[in-house]
């Protein structure tokens, strides 16, 4: 009778364990492009345990260059994506209605990377160059410096030609290109890696130019919104995954080495990882309580930008507040 009763404590010790673990919430993210460090408190958070904590099954989804986010979500093949905020606000003026709901990224990794030696010291040099650029959503930011800068890139006789840059820097190591786009935290140092000593090189970073924007935010369906179910299940992803962030900045090294591991491909190394997430770690200038709450005059100052552009509009009106969003991080965060 005793090991009856043991063994039906067992067994419901047993079923409670197997409920629990059902319990978990099933939840996916679509990422902006392949498995690194550029997503690393993701993949730090799924590792630590971070999102089983908040009783989360979290399927962390690789971009790729043929993968859209934004079509991922409004197809229902993820709960929230990673994209740039100008790519998220064009989809959205499309009939995408992307809210953003995290922005981990406060300030932006992107540049134009230059050889000296094709004579460009300032940005009112790129007039008659071939300048690099991504497209696939990439291209707003530049399309609206440019716009600041009076330079058209169309038409019969554009002021700088535009070249439509693959996701690699051979225009640059080849010679097609005067200058590349290049992230601070991973093709730069493609180029360095390639031989090309940093001296040769000039960099302009679009935070210093002015027209920075917003990169890396999270960015949910407005519909999925009006669920508090969805919400409550956002909130506990977000405060996981700022904790993520938290300890991918303070721990590059440690960071670097789960984002290797987490890549099925088996095309990276531990140190290149490392690298990057301590060039993502300067990204990060917030203290940890503050990790991606949406700063509401960072998100103005990307509309203006975008909407500055003379030519190639990246939006064409501003979409006001109903483009984002402090519930989820809020609930997350307990405020």
């Amino acid at each position: 009778m005793k090991k009856t009763i043991l063994g039906l404590a067992s067994a419901a010790a047993l079923l409670a364990v197997m409920g629990m673990a059902q319990a978990a919430d099933p939840f996916t993210i679509q990422l902006k492009w392949v498995t690194q460090a550029q997503f690393g408190g993701y993949y730090v958070a799924a590792d630590k345990g971070f999102y089983k904590d908040e009783g989360l099954d979290v399927t962390i989804k690789p971009g790729g260059p043929d993968i859209a986010p934004p079509q991922v979500i409004a197809a229902g093949g993820a709960d929230v994506i990673v994209e740039w905020m100008p790519a998220a606000l064009a989809a959205r003026e499309k009939g995408v209605p992307l809210v953003n709901v995290a922005q981990f990224f406060n300030r932006s990794g992107m540049m134009l990377t230059c050889k000296k030696e094709s004579g460009i010291k300032s940005p009112a040099d790129f007039k008659g160059k071939t300048l690099g650029v991504w497209f696939a959503g990439n291209e707003y930011p530049f399309l609206s410096w440019m716009g600041k800068l009076g330079l058209s890139t169309s038409g019969a006789n554009p002021d700088v030609e535009v070249l439509r840059q693959g996701f690699n820097v051979d225009p640059l190591l080849q010679n097609q290109a005067a200058c590349i786009s290049t992230m601070i935290y991973n093709e730069y140092w493609q180029v360095i890696d390639a031989g090309v000593p940093e001296k040769d090189l000039i960099t302009f970073y679009y935070e210093d130019q002015g027209v920075a924007t917003l990169e890396d935010g999270l960015y949910a369906l407005d519909s999925k919104l009006k669920d508090p179910a969805y919400v409550d299940r956002l909130g506990r992803f977000i405060k996981a995954s700022a904790k993520g962030w938290a300890y991918a900045k303070a721990h590059p090294d440690e960071a670097g080495k789960i984002v290797a591991e987490a890549d099925a491909s088996g095309a990276t190394t531990d140190a290149v990882q490392t690298r990057m997430a301590e060039n993502i770690a300067k990204l990060i200038t917030v203290s940890d309580d503050k990790i991606g709450w949406l700063d509401p005059e960072a998100y103005k100052r990307t509309v203006q930008v975008l909407l500055s552009s003379k030519s190639d509009p990246v939006i064409t009106k501003d979409p006001g507040d109903a483009a984002w969003t402090h519930a989820a991080w809020d609930k997350g965060m307990g405020k």
